[in-house]
């Protein structure tokens, strides 16, 4: 099925924007990557800031709408949760390689991105998660304990380039290596609650 113009223009931007950043991103590469004029691409989006936005709204929609869900069910355990985060977040990370560098980056320089950040961020104090914690005995605050899930998702992924060129992680082993580590996490992160 071929994809719409609106569509190409999405994708391409995903692409530049992930890659570039906001700020170093011209809307003529957009229209470049998507094969299309740069009037068209005017004509959809109006201006590079709203073309941006879609975009950052289905990365975080990526990126927190599968936390949310796992981290309020009171029926799903705490080691659930954790096999949940790290399954999800390696598989994501896998196709979207870039996406720990794009946010950092644009962390620093995007008031946007700092917004929306901040508010899905309040997510993390989950009071299911803290109670659970509690419950279990367990001292760690509930910060900490996704902060060490989410340090063991993204580090391989930020470490990248410095795994491979090294020779520690040869570039076709890379994915079975993060992928080997998503079913480790899960007991890492509850050896050192004990």
């Amino acid at each position: 099925m071929e994809l719409t113009t609106e569509e190409k223009i999405i994708t391409a931007a995903r692409t530049i924007f992930t890659q570039k950043g906001f700020n170093a991103t011209r809307t003529r590469d957009i229209a470049d990557e998507a094969g299309i004029n740069l009037a068209l691409l005017n004509y959809y989006f109006r201006s590079k800031k709203n073309l941006f936005r879609i975009i950052i709204e289905e990365k975080f929609d990526e990126l927190f709408g599968m936390i949310e869900p796992i981290l309020s069910d009171v029926n799903v355990s705490l080691e659930e949760k954790i096999e949940a985060l790290a399954a999800n977040y390696t598989n994501l990370l896998l196709v979207n390689e870039d996406l720990p560098f794009f946010v950092l980056s644009e962390l620093k320089s995007n008031e946007y991105i700092l917004e929306k950040v901040k508010k899905n961020t309040r997510m993390l104090s989950q009071p299911v998660i803290e109670n659970q914690l509690k419950e279990r005995g367990f001292t760690i605050s509930t910060l900490n304990f996704i902060m060490n899930i989410v340090s063991l998702i993204l580090f391989p992924f930020i470490s990248k380039p410095l795994f491979v060129s090294t020779g520690l992680v040869k570039e076709e082993d890379f994915t079975n290596f993060v992928m080997n580590r998503k079913q480790h996490i899960p007991t890492w992160v509850m050896n050192t609650l004990k």
